[in-house]
């Protein structure tokens, strides 16, 4: 019976917090709200998900998103600084291919998703056969170095979740 009211208990539980955070603070209505979203939208969204991802490491999950936001905050520094104090011609933009070793699609989704939330870099495409995410960087000085820190901070840690 739980499982047919919860088929994605994790993502009940992102989706209230989220909502919780977004009404700016913990109040009795907005934890109402959000668990009322936490059910109902994987309620709603569960024909398009045939297969259920499984999570194999939760507690990796949290040192993922404790990882994100701290890329993100440092991210949002340095591009202030690019777009502050760099002139337009010392940028060194380009597009980096990231090699996957994950061919599971909500791991692969996740990384372009964290890419592109992470101020400087945002996911382009992916090839057909989900072996390669092409990515573009703001200022990207050593592109084999970017390449492995994307595949060190985030995709180790997906590799993790997803197996």
């Amino acid at each position: 019976m739980l499982a047919r009211l919860l088929p994605h208990p994790l993502l009940t539980l992102l989706l209230t917090v989220v909502w919780v955070l977004l009404a700016n603070g913990p109040s009795a209505g907005s934890v109402v709200v959000g668990l009322v979203l936490g059910i109902v939208l994987p309620l709603l969204t569960r024909p398009f998900w045939p297969d259920r991802p499984v999570v194999r490491a939760p507690a990796t999950v949290v040192e993922y998103a404790l990882v994100v936001l701290w890329d993100i905050c440092v991210a949002n520094v340095q591009v202030a600084y690019l777009i502050l104090f760099k002139r337009p011609e010392e940028l060194r933009s380009r597009f980096l291919v990231v090699p996957l070793d994950t061919l599971v699609p909500e791991a692969i989704v996740t990384l372009a998703g964290t890419i592109t939330m992470t101020p400087g870099t945002v996911s382009c495409d992916v090839s057909a056969d989900g072996r390669a995410l092409l990515v573009h960087a703001l200022d990207a000085p050593d592109p084999e170095e970017a390449v492995a820190t994307i595949k060190r901070r985030y995709e180790r840690r997906l590799l993790e979740i997803f197996g």
